[in-house]
């Protein structure tokens, strides 16, 4: 992942970054970041290697029964971090806690970034922001694909709270961002079963769910993504036969994005078939206008790609609690002092209000 941030990152953020943090040699065994626990900080590996793990939580129900089948395993790895990675980038993406626990493998050195000052430079510097945003969402999105590999297709459904996806793309975005997604898109109606996107096949839009519901697909197997792509499954008779047998990892509804992926790099992009479960409506916004934007825009990019990055560590969350990692949930008898990683505080129902309204002005505006 060093390419990531070299590439992301211009020479005055590195600059900036250097003179803001300060360096901290850390012996292996050492935990960088602790699941639940909040961060003061942004950490970038600059040597060494640290795992990243989920810890199970004995208080919860479905943890217990997941400790029962794999033994007395304390927690579970599912992915390595290496120089150049981050860790960290959720905390200043929001204000929810982390999800998984990341401890040193070697002698490592860490470049930390405090909360405050980091903070501070999102909102002062649009470019660096836009960098930042960025860059996390590449690596988000990296170790999202690495989880649900290492943990498996079959144990993971990747839905998410309700208004959770559409609170976040229309409460961050400013008005003057969704006025130009509605100029700049287009309406696409899909009758009930139709595919929108086929595994294996190139996406060239981005779309937003208006109405409807559609249901996310995988075969679970990548072995021939070429020979998938030029497949047709609706008319071929062979398919009849031999059906091809596919697992669903989520559903979506109004407010919800599909085709985020389209404009971060990710190592090995999951296939997906997105299917329509209802007829829906969706406002398809072409992937060459939106690059345009992205590049000429750079308030808009910054507030895009944060988007993008609160999603990301959305889904993440959302597979740990699946699987009764962490305490993610309050359950009767516990400390009501205690902070928990779902709860909805003033700012969450403020922001949902807000998305709400934008939301439905949308529709107006295109319409609907």
């Amino acid at each position: 992942m060093t390419e990531v941030l070299l590439k992301e990152l211009s020479n005055h953020d590195i600059d900036w970054m250097l003179t803001a943090g300060y360096q901290a040699d850390i012996d292996a065994g050492t935990i960088l970041m602790c699941q639940g626990e909040p961060l003061d900080g942004l950490h970038i590996i600059l040597d060494g290697g640290f795992s990243v793990s989920l810890n199970r939580d004995n208080g919860n129900p479905l943890g217990r029964a997941f400790a029962a089948l794999e033994g007395s395993v304390p927690g579970r790895e599912i992915s390595r971090l290496s120089s150049g990675e981050m860790v960290g980038e959720i905390p200043f993406i929001e204000s929810y806690l982390p999800s998984t626990t990341v401890t040193a493998t070697t002698k490592s050195l860490v470049l930390t970034v405090p909360k405050a000052e980091l903070m501070q430079k999102l909102e002062d510097d649009l470019s660096f922001a836009a960098h930042i945003y960025r860059a996390s969402a590449i690596m988000l999105a990296n170790r999202l694909q690495q989880m649900m590999h290492n943990l498996g297709h079959s144990t993971i459904v990747l839905t998410r709270p309700q208004l959770r996806e559409a609170l976040t793309i229309f409460a961050q975005m400013h008005d003057s961002d969704i006025d130009w997604l509605i100029s700049a898109g287009r309406v696409e109606q899909v009758t009930e079963n139709s595919v929108l996107i086929r595994s294996g096949r190139p996406m060239e839009s981005l779309y937003i769910l208006l109405d409807g519901a559609v249901a996310l697909n995988t075969g679970g197997s990548e072995e021939n993504l070429l020979a998938k792509a030029f497949t047709n499954l609706e008319n071929d008779n062979q398919d009849i036969e031999k059906p091809v047998l596919e697992q669903e990892l989520g559903r979506l509804s109004r407010g919800d994005i599909v085709g985020e992926t389209l404009f971060i790099e990710v190592e090995t992009p999951l296939s997906m078939t997105v299917k329509a479960l209802r007829n829906s409506r969706f406002l398809s916004i072409p992937k060459w206008r939106l690059s345009a934007k992205l590049l000429h825009d750079v308030g808009f990019a910054a507030r895009f790609y944060r988007v993008l990055a609160n999603i990301l560590a959305d889904k993440q969350r959302e597979i740990v609690q699946r699987l009764g990692y962490g305490r993610l949930t309050y359950s009767s008898g516990e400390s009501l002092q205690q902070v928990f990683a779902n709860e909805l505080d003033n700012d969450f129902l403020s922001d949902m209000s807000l998305a709400g309204a934008r939301f439905d002005w949308m529709l107006k505006k295109i319409g609907i």
